[in-house]
């Protein structure tokens, strides 16, 4: 039975990862700043932590198969709004904070049943999709993408490292961009299977980048994006 560390795992897409993950896992250490709906007991332990500064993390268990990275950022807003500020802080919390998450569990990471250790990172569409208002969090995440293909590279073939980069995903992080059923109908509209994403697809797929189902899978930034970037009807 597999160990792993989830930071932002008490709500969104980590919550309902920890909620697929606990029924089988030894052990599930979530970091975030409070543990939110999160069920702790059993397997699972909750540690508060801010990826949005610089303070310390907390204690790690011993060995770990599995860490995931899902702290990120939703700051839609034209070019010339944006301050230095504003990208200083998306790129503090999408990458300086998985950075930082990475460092600390890197030594602990060790592969179980002859599988190498799994790490999950997230981006967004809108990254390979050049979409209006991303530009900060568009920047950022792009930055995430490059991190996963060099660790994957340098950490191979002990450690796999691949990202799951959706679209739009009904989670706190998206709701006042889903306030309203005349908003979620819009938005929905815009995709070719004709629906948002839910917390349970990027949960299920980045189970799937945690498991030994993916065992030859790694150095992959994988669209969840229901067609938005490659199918046009």
């Amino acid at each position: 039975m597999a160990t792993y560390v989830i930071a932002g795992g008490s709500s969104g897409i980590g919550l309902e990862l920890v909620r697929l993950l606990a029924p089988t896992a030894a052990r599930i250490d979530v970091w975030s700043r409070t543990p939110g709906d999160l069920a702790v007991g059993g397997s699972v332990r909750h540690a508060a932590c801010d990826f949005a500064n610089d303070g310390p993390l907390p204690e790690l268990p011993e060995q770990i198969q599995a860490a995931v990275y899902c702290p990120g950022t939703i700051n839609l807003r034209s070019f010339r709004s944006l301050t230095p500020a504003d990208f200083r802080q998306d790129l503090e919390v999408n990458l300086l904070g998985a950075v930082r998450f990475l460092q600390a569990v890197q030594p602990r990471l060790a592969g179980l049943d002859g599988q190498p250790a799994s790490v999950v990172l997230f981006s967004t569409v809108a990254v390979g999709q050049g979409m209006p208002m991303h530009a900060s969090v568009a920047a950022a995440k792009g930055a995430v993408e490059g991190l996963v293909r060099s660790l994957a590279a340098e950490w191979a073939p002990k450690i796999r490292v691949n990202a799951i980069a959706p679209a739009l995903t009904d989670t706190p992080l998206a709701a006042r961009l889903l306030a309203s059923p005349e908003k979620r109908e819009a938005m929905a509209a815009r995709y070719p299977l004709k629906r948002i994403g839910m917390a349970a697809d990027a949960a299920a797929l980045a189970r799937f980048l945690l498991s030994a189902e993916s065992g030859w899978m790694t150095g992959q930034v994988l669209g969840l994006d229901g067609g938005l970037s490659t199918l046009r009807v």
